[in-house]
């Protein structure tokens, strides 16, 4: 059922979440989740048709004109910069379509259990793992991994999630990772294989193959699929930046959808915004 006490939108309990995907499936459409950083482009996200709106901190730096990268970095309290886009720009105007709430897992000053409580009180219908360490490799992961900031935590925070009836949508970035997800309840995993190329201020260099990405992405499908064959299962970043490109991973794939968020939020703001302006500088001019 839809909210109780308005009768429309947010919040969904977990399995409404699952059986409203299940129909966009049903229907033979992709599953499409945005990212969003700001109040208007959720309305407008909405009005395209998305499945999922998914809010984090990134969308906040990436609609400042930064990389979403700088989500990962100290530059503020990552679960609080969710909690308030969601609270004063995202659920204020969104009317249907469920809203879920990034979640910094690995956060020490957190009691995650406290805190979903708070994401699920505020009306978000489910919780994503982001800033995610799953995304950080080398060196410097090892150190998470050895002081407290585990990926481990993720997982926890997901099974959390699982028993308190939120929805969950996560990120992985490996086969291994997927199942342990699968195993702590994730309603839906996405298979992300890097930063976003493309843009003003998508990566250049730092870049995945199409041959890497395909293979990768049916990795962690099948490894998610091997815990739960009806797990949801999505694809994101790389090269996976147009409509016509997510159409080609989802030919190669066994994905059942997409989550755009620099490739959607961003990239429509970058060419329209260009694009209008450069209209309005041809107006003619005669005086």
């Amino acid at each position: 059922m839809p909210n109780p006490w308005t009768g429309i939108g947010n919040p969904y309990t977990k399995q409404e979440v699952v059986d409203r995907l299940k129909a966009t499936r049903a229907k033979g459409e992709p599953i499409i989740a945005a990212g969003a950083g700001t109040g208007i482009s959720a309305k407008f996200i909405e009005k395209g048709g998305a499945d999922l709106i998914i809010i984090y901190n990134s969308g906040r730096f990436r609609m400042m004109g930064h990389g979403s990268t700088c989500g990962l970095m100290a530059y503020g309290d990552a679960n609080a910069i969710a909690m308030e886009i969601g609270e004063y720009e995202v659920l204020p105007v969104v009317k249907e379509i469920p809203v879920v709430c990034g979640v910094h897992a690995t956060d020490p000053r957190r009691r995650m259990w406290h805190w979903l409580g708070k994401v699920k009180e505020m009306g978000f219908s489910g919780v994503n793992n982001f800033p995610t360490h799953t995304i950080v490799d080398g060196h410097f992961r090892g150190v998470l991994e050895e002081t407290g900031m585990s990926v481990e935590k993720e997982f926890e925070m997901v099974g959390l999630a699982t028993r308190m009836d939120l929805f969950s949508i996560v990120y992985v970035a490996t086969p291994e990772e997927a199942i342990k997800m699968a195993k702590n309840g994730a309603d839906a995993i996405i298979a992300h294989v890097g930063t976003t190329v493309g843009g003003s201020i998508g990566v250049t260099n730092a870049v995945v193959s199409w041959d890497h990405t395909v293979k990768v992405t049916q990795e962690i499908i099948d490894a998610a699929k091997s815990v739960n064959p009806n797990v949801f299962t999505l694809t994101h970043g790389g090269p996976i930046n147009t409509p016509k490109d997510v159409e080609y991973i989802l030919s190669k794939t066994t994905a059942d959808g997409f989550v755009g968020a620099s490739s959607l939020e961003r990239m429509g703001v970058e060419e329209s915004l260009t694009s209008l302006t450069r209209e309005f500088k041809k107006v003619p001019f005669g005086r």
